[in-house]
């Protein structure tokens, strides 16, 4: 066989082993899914003692389907027979008469876990890597190959329900405590654990009895609070494959194959096709920085105001050692103080808490430059603090240490004169709030050196963001985009639109949050400041200066356009929407990418798109803004 291996051992057991020919990490191909059909039907006629399933790879177990073969379906009946495959391939995997077991170590998601679930014993192994999940909603899909099925069935219909409508992934601990996984071991006795739980003949973690009434008789009432839950994030029209999720659990037992009409109608969607296309924008920007040798252990941050310490809380929490700079302790506290909020609420076990809490070091002196692997300003957005600032760090930065600002409006050709060595300047632009947002602009001046600009998207890489590259001119590409878009939704307030119905209008075309909800947030001050800048000289909205003119600027200060003095902006019912507003608010937003990307600022079209999708939460499953207009055209 070309993707698997079958070892036959002594005492009786057969090991089969995933090795996808040709890639770096497992996917389950209409080929490897044949393969393993023909190894069960070896096994049929000679029953092993019993079967482990594990994978071959140093990336994990299996990364899910393929999404290759997912991208060229293009008729329904293809659909059907995807699903098909899957679905009956795994029941005879759960029907088999001797036990199996899923050896999960790494990254199981998907059709990965699919397979696992539909194994007697799921043994999951410690270790950071290790994290499972079913994150078809992310593409527009569902589960179709008996996630649906067997995932209520072993973890209670709430927590299963929680992971497939959110997509999110869960570690090997947390599998084993919610009875996902029968048991998390140490890899160093993952090999003798596999075997002696494969062979103990012990039953599966039974569900608790409200659980069990919860997956029965009272189906509707989990399936009904999910519908509600999603339904605040998630419009039906925007994103059809939660609610076909949540009723195909309800009214089929998780069987896709018994309403092929919601097979149908969610993979032929434009929606599914739109979300594939992000995955594969978000691959490519995971490319930036791949040929970069540069490794960073220690980063440096000046300035621990929310941007600086934030930054610095998030690399911290990444496993790097930082330390943070600002001209007195009790200027670094309440940066502290946040830090400790994000590693309780990311990392759960206080000894992880402890440990990403110890790496991360008030530096009042700077100590930390001489030994940084990149140094990060982070002050206000002044060219001459800046300047002093490079001039002082210069000298004592170690060689090969990469120097970044994470300046938003400043020209890099402006803040880099004061170097003896200019090239080595890049910009890392982090967006608010740093742990949320996925991108990060990595900004390249005139003349740069492109070595360190792919040193620069390799750390990003390093802290899991997504880096793309950008020329270095006002705004770049995010801020620059939000400005014009920003500005019309504040006119038609000054038309006397008001402002919950200019919000709703672009909820309702599928933007995550308001623009006018979004100029609060940012504080109406700075909109202003950028605006001046960004606008290209037109008059500021009266809107927006009156507002100023009262110290009225948004969330920060309790009043903006709306209340927030109860920690989020009170909204009155918004009006009905007039025809066209949405198409009006949205179109300088997307004039600016297309200049933007004829400048040359954006290499191209789809990292445009990529960039104003993860950078702005513009509506994913549009597939972007240019990629929109061009199908409206």
């Amino acid at each position: 066989m070309k993707h698997w291996q079958l070892i036959k051992e002594e005492n009786g057991i057969v090991v089969a082993v995933f090795d996808k020919a040709g890639e770096s990490a497992n996917s389950l191909s209409a080929e490897v899914m044949a393969e393993f059909g023909e190894i069960l039907d070896q096994l049929d006629k000679q029953p092993p003692k019993g079967l482990i399933v594990r994978s071959g790879k140093e990336a994990g177990f299996i990364a899910g389907a393929d999404i290759e073969e997912f991208s060229q379906l293009d008729s329904a009946e293809k659909g059907r027979a995807l699903v098909t495959r899957g679905w009956n391939l795994f029941n005879r995997l759960a029907a088999v008469p001797y036990p199996t077991l899923a050896l999960v170590r790494g990254h199981c998601l998907g059709g990965g876990l699919e397979l696992a679930l539909a194994c007697r014993y799921l043994l999951a192994v410690d270790e950071s890597g290790t994290k499972m999940g079913l994150p078809e909603v992310m593409l527009g899909i569902f589960p179709g190959w008996g996630g649906m099925l067997r995932l209520p069935k072993r973890v209670g219909p709430a927590a299963a329900l929680d992971m497939m409508l959110t997509g999110k992934t869960i570690d090997a601990k947390r599998a084993k405590k919610m009875g996902l996984a029968d048991d998390c071991v140490p890899p160093r006795v993952m090999e003798m654990a596999a075997r002696q739980l494969l062979l103990s003949g012990q039953p599966r973690r039974p569900l608790p009895f409200m659980q069990r009434l919860l997956a029965g008789p009272f189906k509707s009432i989990v399936a009904n609070g999910a519908r509600k839950q999603v339904a605040k994030k998630a419009r039906p029209e925007h994103y059809p494959a939660p609610y076909a999720i949540i009723d195909l659990w309800e009214k089929h037992d998780g069987n896709a194959l018994a309403a092929p009409e919601i097979i149908d109608r969610i993979i032929t969607s434009p929606t599914a096709r739109n979300l594939v296309r992000v995955y594969h924008l978000q691959e490519r920007l995971k490319g930036f920085g791949k040929s970069s040798i540069f490794k960073a252990k220690r980063v440096h941050v000046i300035g621990a105001g929310v941007m600086g310490g934030d930054i610095a809380a998030w690399c911290a929490l990444r496993g790097m050692t930082v330390t943070l700079q600002d001209q007195t302790l009790e200027r670094i506290a309440p940066a502290l103080k946040r830090a400790h909020a994000l590693f309780t609420k990311r990392l759960r076990e206080p000894l992880r808490i402890r440990d990403a809490f110890d790496r991360l070091i008030p530096d009042p002196n700077g100590d930390g430059v001489a030994h940084a692997d990149v140094v990060i300003e982070a002050i206000f957005e002044n060219v001459e603090a800046k300047h002093a600032l490079f001039k002082s760090l210069e000298p004592r930065m170690k060689a090969g240490a990469v120097l970044a600002t994470n300046t938003s409006s400043l020209r890099l050709e402006d803040l880099r004169t004061v170097l003896h060595q200019p090239q080595r300047l890049v910009g890392i632009h982090f967006f608010n709030p740093v742990a949320m947002m996925p991108l990060v602009e990595v900004v390249e001046a005139d003349r740069a050196d492109p070595a360190v600009v792919q040193a620069a998207c390799a750390f990003v890489k390093q802290i899991d963001k997504l880096p793309l590259p950008v020329k270095s001119e006002p705004g770049f590409l995010v801020n620059a985009v939000l400005a014009p878009y920003m500005l019309a939704a504040m006119r038609a307030v000054d038309e006397g639109v008001s402002p919950e119905t200019v919000d709703e209008a672009m909820l309702a075309f599928g933007m995550p949050m308001g623009p006018i909800e979004l100029v609060d947030t940012v504080g109406l001050d700075i909109a202003m400041a950028a605006g001046k800048q960004l606008a290209g000289g037109a008059e500021a909205p009266r809107c927006l200066i009156e507002r100023v003119e009262k110290g009225l600027l948004g969330k920060k200060s309790g009043q903006g356009f709306y209340d927030w003095s109860s920690g989020k902006a009170a909204k009155v019912a918004a009006g009905s929407v007039p025809a066209g507003l949405a198409g009006r608010l949205i179109a300088p937003l997307i004039d600016r990418v297309e200049k933007l990307v004829a400048d040359g600022v954006v290499a191209d079209s789809e990292l445009a798109d990529a960039g104003v999708i993860f950078g702005t939460g513009f509506a994913p499953f549009t597939g972007g803004p240019m990629h929109f207009r061009r199908g409206t055209e």
